[in-house]
Formats: structure tokens, C-alpha cells, sequence
């Protein structure tokens, strides 16, 4: 069906029409990054679940039935009937799950917040050097990445977890150290195409310092690059800490995370007898990651100009 507006404007589809209809609304920031970001069916989703499973970790107190840190031989490993002591049953020292995923949500989401605020700040202010600067500084700074980023990270880790206090700012400083490079590179990128730009010629002629130039007027310009590897960081930074804690090199008792809980699954005779210690923080850290991506790729399409012109 096709309406006739005026001489000059067609509507073809329903969307259409609803666009028509909305020309005399106001547009605003958000309201564009809302419009692009919902369309994205499965952002949307990941959205409301990361809200969810944050709020649960804030509420774990309120939400929790037990002490996570106290033992109960006598419930040790229970079956995993659902029932009303135990939700998801308990562990090989007779210790709520429920609880201890609840509490290690804490631990694991702030290490990975912790994590992208310190990888995103130094590589931000990195590869903004850089790039502004270019020439010789550029060249020397980027070939110190290109060393680090060629060393085994997870050697690296491992190297660190030995010297840092295991807990979750030692751990946040730990993954973010062998993290900062890819951020620093991408707005190093960034800064090389937009210090050329019309507008950054006009600030350098009204006489504006460097520093002005870099953190007020081409910074914000990447600010969508930013705040899309901010999320990609925290998948990383879940992901590094449960590894370290597994192997014994992350957050120490009586704190624990998700990966540590995994650690209480290494015996081949629990997992024989009680597989639901390794499922469920298996399954948190698979869900909350995979949220995590989700939520990123949203972002990038809501917040980069070149998708949005493409769909």
C-alpha cells in the first residue's frame, strides 16, 4: 500500500509512516542509541539479564540462606534434589551454592568492572600519546606494545599472581596489565584519523593547548570505541580470574569468585559423586560472559555511525 503525503514524499511501509509520524518528536543522544540499540534483539536480552544477575550480586545478603563460608559435614555434598535448606545443593565441605554463587558473583563482576576501568584508562592515555604526537614518539611507543603483546599472556599472569596480593584491586591491576595494549592501539588508530579533521586544525589556530586538544575535542570522538572494548574487557577479565583462581594464583580464602569455587572440582571423585560443584559456577561464568559479548556487539552497532549507515 502506498500512502501520498504531498507531491514530493511517499510512504510506502508501516515504518515508514511511524517515521513520518515521529518528525516532530525531538531527537536526542539517547533516544538515537535506544532506537539502534533495541533492534538488536539479543543485546536487549543480554541487557536485562546482566541487570539482573548485578542486582543479585548486590543483593546476596538479602538473597541467601546461609553463610557461604560455613562448613557443614554433615550436608557434605548433598544430592541435588531441590529442597528448601539447599537450592542447588552444597559443595565437599557442606557449603550452600546458592550462596556461594550469589557471594562469588560479587568478587568476579567487581575484578572484571575493576579490570576494564584500569585496562581502558592507561591505554586510553597511551595510545592517545601516541597517536596525537606521531612521528618518532609513536614509532617508540608502539613498538613497546608490539613487544608485550608478544609475550604469553598467560605466562605473564602467572608471573605477576606471584608478586601482587591476590586479591581483587591486585587482580584487577594484574589481568589489566596484560590487557591495555589492544585499547591503547585501537584509540592510537583512532587519534591518527581524526587529528587530521577540520575541527582539530581549527582548535590548534584559536591557540588551544595540547592537552585541551586531545582529552576535549578528539577524545569524546572515540569515546563509542571505548566504551564497546570496555565490555569486551570485562568477558576477559571474568574469564582470566577464574582461570588464575583455578589454578590456585587468584582471590584467596575466605574470599572467593566463581573460579574458585571451580577449584573445589579439580578431585576426579567429586565430580563423580557431586558434577553440580563444577555446573553451576561453569554455568554462571558461561552465561554472564556470553551476556557480556552480546551486550557488546550491541553497542557497537548502536554506537558506530559506519554500522548505522549500513543497515
Amino acid at each position: 500500500m502506498t500512502i501520498k503525503l504531498n507531491n514530493e514524499i511517499q510512504v510506502k511501509s508501516n515504518e515508514d509512516l511511524a517515521r513520518f509520524a515521529n518528525l516532530g518528536e525531538r531527537s536526542t543522544p539517547f533516544k538515537d542509541f535506544w532506537r539502534a540499540f533495541r533492534k538488536n534483539k539479543l543485546a536487549v536480552v543480554a541487557c536485562f539479564m546482566l541487570i539482573i544477575i548485578i542486582c543479585m550480586a548486590i543483593a546476596a545478603p538479602l538473597l541467601s540462606f546461609h553463610n557461604p563460608s560455613k562448613i557443614d559435614l554433615a550436608d557434605k555434598m548433598q544430592k541435588l534434589a531441590p529442597s528448601a535448606k539447599y537450592w542447588l545443593g552444597t559443595d565437599d565441605m557442606g557449603r550452600d551454592l546458592w550462596s556461594r554463587l550469589l557471594f562469588g558473583a560479587r568478587i568476579s563482576l567487581t575484578v572484571g568492572f575493576m579490570t576494564a576501568f584500569f585496562a581502558l584508562f592507561f591505554g586510553t592515555v597511551y595510545g592517545s600519546i601516541s597517536g596525537f604526537y606521531g612521528g618518532k614518539i609513536d614509532n617508540l611507543m608502539m613498538r613497546f606494545v608490539d613487544i608485550i603483546l608478544s609475550l604469553p599472556t598467560m605466562f605473564l599472569l602467572i608471573i605477576f599472581a606471584a608478586f601482587i596480593r591476590p586479591n581483587a584491586i591486585g587482580i584487577a591491576l594484574i589481568i589489566s596489565s596484560t590487557s591495555w595494549m589492544t585499547i591503547a592501539r585501537i584509540v592510537r588508530g583512532e587519534f591518527l584519523r581524526l587529528k587530521e579533521q577540520e575541527f582539530v586544525e581549527a582548535a590548534r589556530a584559536l591557540g588551544y593547548s595540547n592537552l585541551r586538544i586531545i582529552f576535549k575535542h578528539i577524545l569524546p570522538h572515540t569515546s563509542a570505541q571505548i566504551i564497546v572494548n570496555a565490555s569486551l574487557m570485562i568477558n576477559y577479565a571474568i574469564l582470566s580470574e577464574s582461570t588464575l583462581s583455578f589454578l590456585g594464583l587468584g582471590i584467596q580464602l575466605p574470599q572467593f569468585s566463581w573460579g574458585g569455587m571451580l577449584t573445589n572440582a579439580q578431585d576426579l571423585t567429586v565430580l563423580q559423586e557431586a558434577p553440580w560443584i563444577a555446573i553451576f559456577p561453569g554455568l554462571a561464568i558461561f552465561i554472564t560472559v556470553l551476556c557480556f559479548s552480546f551486550f557488546g556487539d550491541g553497542l557497537r552497532d548502536a554506537l558506530d555511525p559506519k554500522l548505522k549507515n549500513l543497515k
